[in-house]
């Protein structure tokens, strides 16, 4: 017993996956599957100074 909210979990997650639709990064996919570096994303450079940096959101 109790397996209930369990069961509806998974069942939830597993449509979630099956019908949603996913972006792709084909070249991303492609570069790793031979082994090649993973291209570096681009950081915002933030001024220290600036005594709200530390609340800026993060993307």
């Amino acid at each position: 017993m109790g397996r209930g909210r369990a069961k509806a979990k998974q069942t939830k997650v597993a449509r979630d996956l099956k019908y949603r639709t996913h972006e792709t990064d084909l070249s991303a996919l492609a570069a790793e599957l031979h082994g090649e570096p993973a291209r570096k994303p681009v950081v915002e450079e933030v001024d220290e100074s600036d005594e709200w940096s530390d609340y800026r959101p993060r993307d």
